[in-house]
């Protein structure tokens, strides 16, 4: 890039409700870790995003922001089902919003991916237990009524409307990771005979009402996205009832045509759950390397069947991964976020400083390896959740930390809970 070249990274962008994003840096959410057992946000939030805010990013998303405090996918999750904590939202959107910035909140429900120690009562499309090696850690999840599947629906368009009242710029619908929208979603978890089972049109109503029901809650002119899955497992599940195939490319294509249709302003493509993460390494930089910018060939398929601006989330450390994806048109927003707990100012360098090098993520270890191979999900997950509330306590991030004392900053703010599985998909 030369100094009077203008990078695409650089250019906004206007999405179809109208609203403009002043660049193309989109943080991409992961959980913060920093409410109480209240469920509430603080001044961690506050100052983390703040920090962000100033850093130059376009678009900053929350972490998990649950619809219902009863049911939560990770501890310390934020939830918001109604006005209580309004204040403090205000402040937290406030801060997000500094500079220009959109802030988005990420609105989710967790579905049976909810670790036994911190709900023994979880919910799902269809009963059975999580599936693979993380099973033992989840409590068997009771089927959803049709009026209880109604009710989530209204809590999601609730929590958008309080998030638009508190002064945040936009949503997300999560219904990737195997939450449990992804759940209604897959034909692997999704067993009903109902109308929200079936065939893909039928296990999509539950998305295709919560998204109807948030643009109804917060109108025409206000951005809302919907994180998906390219596709949730590479091979077939088998069942007691059967062999289904997990949601695929093609499954995913056409719900993200609907959602077009419906009105979408934004798909943030991810891909993988709990039972099937997309990655299980922790060797940060060296598996970086080796594996470059996830589901690049996934974005070229969507590339010619969408108009909907789509943003392409993780395996970004440099401007020149950023600027040839966008170049390319396989994505038009550069979803990242483990670099930016490092390099909480990265867009800011890239646009203004045309800083050029590449981020490095860390390799975590505790120097034991039947730690770090017992705890290597989480292990990495409660680093950079160290990190960001070194960020929230206004202090700089330590790439020094070692493994160790991330397990045991989680163990001490979380309790056992810290330890269950909670969702990977990879360095992001």
């Amino acid at each position: 890039m030369t100094d009077n070249h203008v990078p695409n990274v650089a250019t906004p962008l206007t999405l179809p409700c109208g609203a403009t994003v002043k660049n193309r840096f989109y943080k991409s959410a992961m959980n913060e870790a920093m409410a109480g057992r209240d469920c509430a946000p603080t001044e961690r939030h506050v100052r983390l995003y703040r920090t962000w805010a100033d850093g130059g990013a376009g678009v900053l998303v929350t972490g998990n922001v649950m619809v219902d405090r009863t049911q939560l996918g990770e501890p310390g999750n934020v939830a918001v089902e109604d006005e209580r904590d309004l204040g403090m939202l205000r402040r937290w959107a406030e801060a997000g919003t500094r500079n220009g910035t959109h802030c988005w909140m990420q609105i989710n429900h967790p579905g049976r991916q909810s670790p036994i120690t911190i709900n023994r009562h979880p919910y799902a499309p269809s009963g059975g237990r999580l599936e693979g090696e993380y099973g033992r850690f989840f409590a068997e999840p009771t089927e959803l009524t049709v009026g209880q599947i109604r009710d989530i629906v209204r809590r999601f368009a609730n929590t958008a409307r309080i998030a638009k009242k508190a002064g945040f710029t936009g949503v997300e619908i999560h219904a990737a990771h195997g939450y449990l929208i992804n759940q209604f979603l897959s034909p692997a978890d999704n067993r009903r005979t109902d109308e929200y089972g079936g065939d893909i049109e039928y296990r999509a109503r539950f998305l295709f009402e919560v998204f109807d029901a948030v643009r109804e809650a917060v109108g025409p002119a206000f951005p809302i996205a919907v994180k998906l899955n390219s596709s949730d497992v590479p091979i077939t599940v088998k069942t007691g009832d059967g062999v289904f195939a997990g949601f695929d490319e093609t499954e995913s294509i056409w719900v993200m045509k609907q959602l077009e249709r419906r009105g979408v302003d934004l798909i943030d493509i991810s891909g993988g759950t709990l039972e099937k993460p997309v990655i299980q390494t922790t060797s940060g930089a060296i598996e970086d390397r080796r594996r470059g910018v996830y589901f690049t060939e996934f974005a070229r398929r969507v590339k010619g069947e969408l108009t909907v601006p789509v943003a392409l989330t993780g395996g970004f450390r440099n401007a020149r991964d950023m600027e040839r994806a966008l170049g390319e048109g396989i994505t038009q927003m550069i979803g990242i976020a483990r670099p930016l707990v490092l390099v909480p100012d990265l867009p800011a360098r890239i646009i203004r400083d045309r800083w050029d090098g590449t981020v490095d993520l860390p390799w975590v270890t505790t120097g034991l390896k039947a730690l770090d191979k017992a705890f290597g999900g989480i292990l990495v997950i409660s680093w950079f959740e160290l990190q960001m509330n070194r960020l929230g306590r206004g202090r700089k991030p330590n790439p020094r930390i070692g493994g160790m004392r991330a397990l045991l900053f989680a163990i001490g703010k979380h309790g056992p809970a810290a330890l269950a599985p909670r969702r990977r998909k990879g360095h992001q």
